[in-house]
């Protein structure tokens, strides 16, 4: 079906919710392995580092206790990991070697579509993620609600944001192995250089600009702020940050892997 024949499409919401749709059964049909895991890693993380290391932390660290600056920054890196995960080994399997694309293409929809549908459900796994992280600061009173309501938010930006680039990353990778320097080479530097586990501001002098260039800092920024109902007009910025960062990137994804897609 050619772009001339769009008009006989089904309306542009029931083709990303087709997509969308497709990837929440596969993902609920184990349900217990795929969804016990974001309650239990944050938990985990919690007890051996914010704990332990938090015991030799005394001092507040961007205002609030050790405990409370580590956990509010695991809302969002458990959204980072699961979109950059989702849209890297996932999409490259379904492609490469599941031959899912095939079929959805033969459907009435674009290539387009389809890559927006990952990008949406990639942004849901980061909203269900930060949620289930969320729900287990709550328990042990390292968040407080109502201010913590917003974070599976800021994770769904977050999800939506590394969805993008992990896309965009995927439209050059020939073999699965080829991940591996995605992921130690960009997305375990970043968890510690972006505010997670120590203020920016602690690093050297030369690092801060680059700590600012990347995403994960931007989000950092935000969902703390939610959790600790500190809000700055420099939040602005990091908002603004990740809406460009989304349409910039993601308009790059969209237009390599479509390439791939239909060729």
């Amino acid at each position: 079906m050619t772009d001339s024949n769009t008009a006989l499409y089904p309306p542009l919401h029931r083709r990303l919710y087709a997509v969308w749709f497709r990837h929440m059964r596969v993902y609920t049909r184990n349900l217990l392995s795929n969804g016990l895991p974001p309650f239990l890693e944050p938990l985990i993380f919690l007890a051996g580092i914010g704990l332990g290391l938090g015991k030799y932390i005394t001092e507040p660290m961007g205002g609030v206790k050790y405990i409370e600056y580590l956990g509010s920054g695991l809302l969002v890196t458990s959204a980072m990991y699961t979109a950059a995960f989702e849209c890297s080994y996932g999409t490259f399997l379904r492609l490469e070697f599941e031959k899912v694309y095939d079929g959805m293409l033969a459907a009435p929809m674009t290539a387009n579509n389809l890559i927006v549908g990952e990008i949406l459900w990639a942004g849901s796994k980061g909203f269900f993620f930060s949620f289930a992280v969320l729900c287990i600061l709550v328990a042990f009173k390292i968040v407080m609600l109502p201010y913590g309501l917003l974070a599976p938010f800021v994770g769904f930006l977050t999800g939506v944001m590394f969805s993008t680039i992990s896309l965009f990353v995927t439209s050059f990778v020939k073999t699965i192995n080829h991940f591996s320097f995605y992921f130690t080479g960009f997305l375990s530097p970043m968890f510690f250089f972006s505010g997670v586990v120590f203020p920016v501001e602690n690093l050297p002098a030369f690092i801060r600009p680059l700590a600012e260039v990347v995403p994960l800092t931007h989000s950092v920024r935000l969902v703390r702020a939610v959790c600790i109902n500190d809000y700055k007009p420099i939040l602005l910025l990091d908002f603004l940050y990740m809406i460009v960062f989304i349409l910039v990137v993601g308009f790059f994804a969209i237009r390599r892997l479509k390439t791939r897609l239909v060729s």
